[in-house]
């Protein structure tokens, strides 16, 4: 297999949560190609099952998109040597208002593999325990219990597109059968 080489990575914007690059990289035929990249410190989610078996979910302003999504709980990690289940915990609670003790990876996934690192390891909280939320100033977050046959109603509907959440909850029930 041929190789791909990076000549050049050009920081061209720092930001809160991604830093922008433009990569020179000489590919296998010779020519030069210009690529962008998106650097992310990576994240984690969450499918919190409730004792019933229905997973909680987060209806969010989305600014990308202009509109409200659903989506399982997850969120960026704070450092990047921050333990992604820790921040999958950290994230359930602070989005939910439930914690637990009982946190079990489930997958991991490249979100943008075209132009973007971010890696989000997904776990499944099971065992809830109810405590309180803990939004940022800028997060408006409704929560709201589902089966995962409605849930995956709405997937083969088009109506959840989060690809984290379809893949997560795709994945939640091939490994648990539900």
């Amino acid at each position: 297999m041929e190789e791909f080489k990076r000549l050049n990575r050009e920081l061209k914007y720092k930001g809160a949560i991604v830093d922008m690059y433009c990569d020179t990289i000489a590919v296998p035929n010779g020519n030069i190609a210009h690529w962008d990249f998106i650097h992310h410190n990576g994240a984690a989610a969450v499918v919190p099952v409730t004792e019933d078996g229905k997973i909680l979910m987060v209806r969010q302003y989305r600014n990308a998109l202009n509109r409200y999504t659903l989506e399982i709980p997850a969120g960026g990690l704070m450092t990047p040597d921050e333990p992604k289940i820790e921040c999958a915990s950290r994230e359930l609670e602070e989005e939910t208002g439930y914690r637990s003790d009982h946190l079990e990876y489930l997958i991991s996934i490249n979100t943008t593999v075209a132009l973007c690192d971010e890696l989000i390891e997904v776990y499944v909280a099971t065992d809830l325990i109810p405590s309180h939320q803990h939004l940022d100033e800028d997060e408006y977050v409704e929560v709201k219990a589902y089966s995962l046959d409605e849930l995956c109603q709405m997937i083969f509907a088009g109506e959840l597109r989060d690809g984290k959440t379809v893949a997560s909850i795709l994945a939640y029930r091939v490994k648990y059968g539900q």
